[in-house]
């Protein structure tokens, strides 16, 4: 079968096992590896990308049901030169641990943050909900989230939407 695909903005096709998870195909058939295999249950959120503009846990999405869908993943939420919002606060509060639920934390968050760019704390923890983080506690998460309502933001630094 033979499912047609926009990833990052690139038009892809896949031929294969209809079957096959989203997140399997990422990773072995277009080498894309910033989506975690970690749980393969959807329980951990390390393999969290966009379909469509929505989150979506790849490990558990069947390439079948996504003929013509458009997919973000870490590799296409941001530039090597310039960050996406989450990524820089993260950095800039220096959240990364061992890097493993990273990129699902991020594009959950991105996500999240574009339906709501002021959230209160509580709103941020339930946000993550889904998402695990085994390396450290979630406050630095949220201290970065929460900082992003502190600052006077430029129009492109406001931009937590997923490149084309």
């Amino acid at each position: 079968m033979i499912i047609n695909l926009t990833i990052n903005g690139d038009t892809r096709n896949y031929h294969g096992d209809p079957r096959s998870s989203l997140l399997e195909v990422l990773r072995k058939h277009f080498h894309l590896t910033g989506a975690k295999a970690v749980c393969n249950e959807g329980f951990c959120g390390a393999c969290t990308v966009h379909v469509n503009g929505s989150p979506i846990m790849s490990c558990l999405q069947p390439i079948g049901v996504l003929d013509g869908a458009d997919v973000t993943t870490i590799e296409g939420i941001a530039s090597m030169d310039e960050l996406n919002i989450v990524q820089q606060a993260f950095e800039d509060f220096d959240v990364v641990q061992c890097g493993m639920c990273f990129p699902g934390m991020v594009m959950s968050l991105s996500a999240f943050l574009k339906k709501n760019p002021n959230p209160s704390r509580d709103e941020i923890k339930f946000a993550m909900t889904g998402n695990i983080c085994r390396c450290t506690g979630y406050e630095r998460i949220i201290d970065a989230l929460m900082s992003l309502q502190s600052l006077e933001q430029t129009p492109s630094q406001k931009n937590v939407e997923v490149a084309p």
